[in-house]
């Protein structure tokens, strides 16, 4: 029964986020919107939703781990898994120019989530600079690819362009909403049991939302860049890649943070109490490890697309190799240094 619900909950999770995502997008086009907006916006912040949702629903629960290991995890999958298989699909040529500025936003605030996460500094005053931050970059991003019609704004406006969404303006209100009350169920189902199973086999909570709670709210950036890939638009998928994964820090964890400050720090035994989390006490539920395969991953991305103009479907098949290599180690397959 808990393995159907986790089952149901990535389904509901993965067809929701699509009818969210559809549904918003045709109803923009209707009011004359421009594929710009569309692509900054609705897409970016669309495709997290699942990520969103999933991560309050874990707060709300005291699942701490599955919580932030969803979105560290969300972000490893979308670079090491969906780029993966998107270059494998179709080798992505890029435009290190265009992917400059969004490229270098996100070194900045994954640098940032790794400082949060080091000093355990989840608190709603975070959570607040994290939220102005992302509306600063949207909006900065607005102004300047209006402005200037460059490269940049034609990634952004064909993020937006990708999304074959043209219903009726009732018809899109009526999709988006059944998306996300399906993306509202979806998450219960995967947290409740992503819960259990961490329970009945003994594993932590932190590795279930690493790994399946993250690939699970990550389907819907890769049926985006799969169907980019088969299109031959692969390289909209690398821009949607790095929109979603500065979404899912500065937006999800912001949020989330706002909503309900927490503490990544797990306590040895008893009740986490103000005075033990200030001394430092406990261990990170993100572990050295965790931020090294995140660090490393954004590393390959900029590396394989800002070098040589084009991700090879060689590059794609090393990610998709460092994301199997990487959940052997989050599942103690592969020997890891203590250290880790």
């Amino acid at each position: 029964m808990t393995y159907l619900m986790v089952l149901g909950g990535l389904v509901l999770l993965f067809i929701g986020g699509e009818g969210l995502v559809r549904g918003s997008v045709s109803v923009a086009r209707k009011l004359n919107i421009s594929e710009l907006v569309i692509g900054l916006t609705l897409v970016g912040f669309g495709t997290s939703v699942p990520e969103l949702v999933t991560s309050l629903r874990a707060i709300n629960e005291g699942a701490v781990g599955i919580a932030v290991g969803n979105v560290v995890g969300s972000n490893i999958a979308n670079i090491l898994l969906v780029l993966g298989v998107a270059a494998v699909i179709h080798p992505i040529i890029t435009n290190p120019s265009a992917l400059m500025r969004d490229t270098s936003i996100m070194v900045i605030v994954t640098a940032l989530l790794c400082v949060l996460i080091w000093f355990d500094l989840f608190s709603r005053l975070a959570g607040f600079v994290l939220v102005a931050c992302l509306l600063g970059y949207i909006a900065f991003s607005l102004f300047a690819d209006q402005a200037a019609g460059d490269e940049v704004a034609e990634m952004h406006a064909g993020e937006g362009e990708t999304v074959e969404a043209n219903y009726g303006v009732v018809k899109g209100v009526f999709i988006a909403l059944a998306g996300l009350m399906g993306v509202v169920v979806g998450a219960k189902l995967l947290v409740d049991g992503g819960v259990v199973i961490a329970r009945e086999f003994g594993i932590s909570e932190t590795v279930i939302g690493l790994s399946i709670v993250a690939v699970g709210t990550s389907l819907p950036e890769l049926a985006t860049s799969a169907i980019a890939a088969f299109r031959g638009k692969a390289d909209v998928a690398l821009g949607n890649i790095i929109g979603s994964n500065i979404f899912n820090i500065l937006g999800i964890l912001g949020l989330t943070a706002l909503v309900h400050p927490f503490s990544v720090r797990s306590m040895p035994s008893g009740d986490v109490t103000t005075d033990a989390l200030a001394s430092g006490a406990g261990h990170s539920l993100i572990s050295v490890g965790d931020m090294s395969a995140l660090v490393l991953s954004v590393a390959l991305m900029v590396l394989f697309a800002i070098s040589g103009k084009l991700i090879a479907r060689w590059e794609g098949a090393v990610l998709l190799l460092g994301y199997a290599l990487y959940m052997g180690l989050t599942f103690n397959l592969i020997p890891v240094p203590a250290i880790l």
